[in-house]
């Protein structure tokens, strides 16, 4: 059984070591021909012209500029949300938001996107008199509210993880809650703060469908840098545009391979950092008093490095946005502010800081109920038996999505199926059979790296390696096992954590009474454990619901008249069908917003159970 276990725990390892290799593989022949220099900084991504250009810089700019507008927004709403839910919020309020918050995370990318080209980008055109609101802020906006769950759920877990003594201390000495929590406890929680924001940038940066539907897809650095009104185009977009439209074979088509490579060591790097500070969190916790002391006061200097580089960042952007005026700007807010720290009591202060941290909560759940409200009040008039029982007629416009749902269900057993008992065997493995040691930190390596994946790559994975290596073909199976790579690290990481829950005197109970290690482990631990197993399956069928990219090249097709009678047929899917419909067939806008909705319920009804799970567990389980 130990070594089942640990073929199991090393799917995560060669999964990401096969992506890493086709992509070499796919990628150099391109990157040798193009030349390294040409490839990364040429500005000009043309590779359809009568001489094909294919320099990626424009691309990697319009990446970064969209992430980095995405973390202005994100990360003062996502920390000041945090702060609430963690030290402000009444506890019936808390229970209420927290939930609230997550949901975000459950909203498929692909209504994200929708919303955003269908609302978004012509408020954006009305107010700023745009020809197309399709633009650089645009996309930022939408990576910013997709970004927050993230940064939210983490921060609040940090912060709420400072020990109460600080809090006890700071009040005792005469402190505000306020001086407690910007003195005390946000430098204490830094550290996981950072991840926090580390990891909603990697959220952004690999983010496709939402990106690829608002921002106007030009391959072009914005004339000025600052204009954030000009449309931009991302590596995801670019790849998830045409990848499949490309020749295999040609120069392109392992451009585009290269391309995937580049995108994959960004968000590698910025994942594996985040995953360094939490691990450094993780042990600074479980380390002495004085490795604890030393670690505050590092802390301490981190905090005071952060404001001085967020208020050169803030200045920086302000003379490139708006130029000497915004520097002048910022210059006399802080001069009021300084005025108004020496002027008002430290009680006022604390009310007005109060006042606006849970204006800024409030405006992302005003976001949400902006985005579900939209959805609903316009998809409600679709939901009729004839849409939901008949597949569509006339490109979408007529008829129904049976088919489409029939094929999610189906992708999304398929996928927990496969993933299931490899990522369960694998926690097993990690927490039940083995010691912290060389093998444990390549396996779990192995699963960081595959869970900080952009679910593009996995696309370009899946049809390089299942569709055309293996022969495949775009099929119901290669959709399956694709999103079943996706979907496996979240289950491993839930799975081991709920074994972990498990208290150890229940193993030794049964290991006295002569039970085997796998006895104990299938009789006694994993029914233990079976609820919070449940709730990362949960989580990962909500996730494998509501993807569109993985499943661009591997499994879909837009109409299909027949329900799939054999695994090696392609499918159609709720995401990809509203996909095709928002961005292609124009005339179908009830079928749109109906489809929309359908996702909508399936996905969120699909978190919602896994977070009542959660908060049942946490109430009725006693060891």
């Amino acid at each position: 059984m130990s070594s089942i276990w640990l073929g199991t725990a090393l799917v995560a390892v060669i999964t990401i070591i096969l992506i890493l290799g086709f992509l070499i593989k796919e990628g150099t022949p391109a990157i040798l021909e193009i030349g390294i220099p040409n490839f990364i900084f040429d500005q000009i991504w043309n590779p359809t012209s009568v001489t094909p250009q294919y320099g990626i810089l424009s691309l990697i700019v319009g990446t970064l500029l969209v992430t980095l507008g995405a973390m202005v927004i994100a990360v003062p709403l996502g920390i000041g949300s945090a702060i609430f839910i963690a030290e402000i919020a009444p506890q019936t309020v808390r229970e209420t938001v927290k939930p609230a918050i997550e949901l975000l995370a459950g909203i498929p990318s692909v209504v994200y996107g929708f919303f955003g080209l269908v609302v978004l980008t012509n408020w954006l055109r009305i107010s700023f008199d745009l020809s197309s609101g399709a633009t650089w802020l645009a996309g930022s906006m939408i990576l910013g509210i997709m970004a927050l769950p993230t940064i939210v759920s983490v921060s609040e877990d940090a912060i709420s993880s400072v020990p109460q003594e600080f809090r006890s201390a700071s009040l005792a000495l005469g402190a505000t809650r306020w001086q407690t929590i910007t003195g005390v406890i946000v430098p204490a929680a830094l550290s996981g703060i950072t991840a926090a924001v580390i990891l909603g940038m990697g959220r952004a940066i690999g983010e496709t469908m939402a990106v690829l539907m608002v921002t106007g897809n030009a391959a072009i650095i914005p004339d000025p840098l600052y204009n954030i009104l000009s449309p931009i185009r991302t590596l995801t977009a670019t790849l998830g545009i045409e990848m499949g439209e490309v020749a295999i074979g040609s120069t392109h088509y392992h451009a585009l391979f290269g391309m995937a490579l580049v995108l994959l060591l960004i968000t590698l790097i910025v994942n594996l950092s985040a995953t360094a500070i939490l691990r450094s969190i993780k042990e600074g916790q479980e380390g002495s008093l004085r490795r604890s002391i030393i670690s505050y006061a590092v802390k301490e200097r981190m905090l005071s490095g952060a404001y001085w580089a967020i208020a050169l960042f803030t200045i920086t952007l302000a003379y490139l946005i708006f130029g000497i005026l915004g520097v002048i700007i910022i210059s006399v807010l802080f001069g009021l502010y300084r005025m108004a720290v020496r002027l008002l009591s430290s009680q006022a202060i604390q009310k007005i800081a109060f006042c606006i941290i849970t204006s800024g909560t409030a405006l992302v759940l005003f976001v949400l109920i902006v985005i579900i409200f939209d959805i609903v009040s316009n998809g409600l008039p679709a939901l009729t038996w004839e849409f939901l029982t008949e597949g569509p007629r006339n490109l979408g416009r007529e008829g129904g999505i049976f088919p489409a749902i029939v094929g999610t269900i189906y992708l999304v057993i398929g996928a927990v199926a496969i993933a299931l008992p490899i990522g369960v065997g694998a926690a097993i493995y990690l927490n039940e059979y083995t010691t912290e040691g060389k093998i444990t930190r390549i396996i779990r390596a192995g699963n960081d790296l595959l869970n900080g994946t952009p679910s593009i790559v996995f696309g370009l994975f899946g049809f390089a390696f299942l569709v055309l290596f293996v022969g495949l073909g775009v099929s119901l199976i290669a959709g399956q096992i694709t999103l079943a790579l996706m979907i496996l690290p979240t289950i491993i990481r839930t799975s081991e954590e709920a074994l972990k829950s498990v208290p150890d005197s229940l193993r030794q109970g049964s290991l006295a009474l002569g039970a085997t290690r796998w006895q104990t482990v299938s009789r006694v631990v994993l029914p233990a454990a079976a609820p919070g197993i449940l709730t990362g399956t949960i989580l990962g069928i909500g996730r494998a619901a509501g993807e569109t990219a993985p499943l661009l090249f591997t499994a879909v097709v837009f109409s299909k008249r027949f329900l799939p009678t054999s695994l090696s047929e392609p499918v159609m899917a709720l995401p990809y069908h509203l996909f095709i419909l928002a961005t292609n067939v124009p005339g179908a806008e009830t079928q749109k917003y109906g489809t929309a909705l359908v996702l909508l319920l399936l996905v969120t009804g699909i978190y919602s159970v896994a977070i009542l799970m959660r908060r049942h567990a946490k109430k009725n389980v006693r060891w």
